[in-house]
């Protein structure tokens, strides 16, 4: 099925032009089909090309039952203030987004930005944004995420997230500033797959990504082969924030760089401010939040991990000097800061403190290791840390990504 839409341009200045572009996409069986916005189409595919609105063929695969679109690489930017550069919701659950080539999503775009705004240039509160109904049958896969700046409105807040008629998912506060690089929300379970999510900034929390379950967590989200990197935010979770009653799973993903508790508390009730010596990490896990990582790498961040929930797994993992200076915590920088230790096992941590509460088993983990001697892709070369710790995963082309997904 073909799907045609008119699209006008408008170019101002000297000599302005009007022009009319015909954009022809959608599910293509078998055809070789092209139009002169579109690559070739063969199989169930639609193909987002740089120029075009990866919006537009997420609403079309909706609407005509496609399950793969390819974006072929390019920068893709908002082309107007909004809440996310794409939404998904319960209508678009079970399609796979995977990008061919170095595909940048971004929350910017300096031409349509006010200038004076302190969130200048960012011009949506998410880059992506996954809401509910989602299952981990939705997948994104091989894209960079970039460009939030604390930016927030609520315009057109019921056509991203339909109104579920449930008051534990009333949109809040958190619903519309956390997660500057992406949020996720409510009954929602995305897998996301090799993304590069950096230089992303929230306002309070989830500089890089945001998890808000609300309870929810029968299900969590899956993160593999994935790098946070160089994403901040105003308290906590500068990578990724898993907030109260929320779950995610990590495989082979990198932390590095992060920095929360860029400014003070005022989320906290007086008095009691979140992780207020120490402060919170590149992964923060709120109270009742299940989460699972393995082979996961944290460096170079404003301390490693903070979790406060039970009986969470952490295996094969790999914390090294997460002690950036800085923030408004004054306390001593840690690699660890769990309260229930149970299941981390195998781990190689070394850093000012490694752990912070004393609750890690040392004969189930090597504390205070030596320098792992990584090289420009966080691989560690030092020998004993042959399966410790993240490593790199070539993103795949277009020709291979009909593969399925692993469980």
């Amino acid at each position: 099925m073909l799907l045609q839409r008119s699209r006008h341009v408008f170019l101002t200045g000297p000599g302005a032009i009007f022009i009319t572009l015909i954009i022809v996409s959608g599910c293509l069986s078998g055809s070789d089909t092209e139009s002169s916005s579109t690559a070739k189409s063969t199989g169930d595919v639609i193909h987002v090309h740089e120029g075009d609105d990866i919006q537009v063929a997420l609403d079309q695969a909706a609407e005509t039952g496609c399950q793969r679109i390819v974006v072929h690489e390019g920068t893709y930017r908002p082309t107007e203030p909004g809440q996310a550069l794409i939404y998904m919701n319960h209508r678009h659950d079970r399609i796979h987004i995977v990008g061919d080539g170095d595909v940048i999503l971004r929350g910017d775009n300096e031409t349509i930005a006010n200038p004076d705004a302190p969130t200048f240039p960012a011009v949506v509160n998410h880059v992506v944004y996954f809401g509910d109904g989602i299952t981990n049958a939705t997948i994104l896969e091989g894209v960079r995420i970039t460009g939030a700046n604390g930016f927030r409105t609520e315009k057109n807040t019921d056509q991203m997230q339909p109104d579920t008629g449930l008051e534990q998912l009333a949109r809040d506060q958190f619903f519309y500033s956390d997660g500057g690089g992406i949020k996720i929300f409510g009954r929602s379970y995305p897998t996301l797959i090799n993304l590069v999510v950096e230089h992303n900034l929230a306002r309070p929390c989830g500089g890089g990504v945001s998890v808000e379950h609300r309870g929810f967590r029968n299900h969590a989200v899956k993160f593999r082969d994935c790098v946070f990197r160089n994403n901040s935010c105003q308290l906590t979770g500068a990578g990724v924030d898993v907030l109260p009653a929320s779950a995610a799973t990590f495989e082979n993903c990198l932390f590095a760089g992060n920095r929360g508790n860029c400014g003070e508390d005022d989320v906290s009730p007086e008095g009691r401010d979140y992780n207020a010596t120490n402060g919170s990490g590149a992964l923060t896990v709120f109270p009742e939040s299940r989460v699972s990582l393995d082979r996961c790498t944290f460096t170079d961040n404003r301390n490693g991990v903070d979790d406060k929930g039970r009986g969470n797994t952490y295996s094969h993992c790999l914390f090294w000097q997460n002690t950036v200076a800085g923030g408004t915590p004054t306390g001593t920088r840690y690699e660890m800061d769990i309260i229930h230790a149970v299941n981390v096992h195998r781990c190689h941590i070394g850093g000012i403190e490694p752990d912070l509460r004393g609750s890690i088993d040392p004969t189930a983990n090597e504390l205070a290791i030596a320098d792992p001697l990584f090289d420009a892709e966080y691989v560690p070369q030092c020998t004993g840390l042959e399966g410790i710790g993240y490593r790199p995963v070539a993103p795949k082309s277009f020709s291979d990504t009909r593969t399925q997904q692993r469980q």
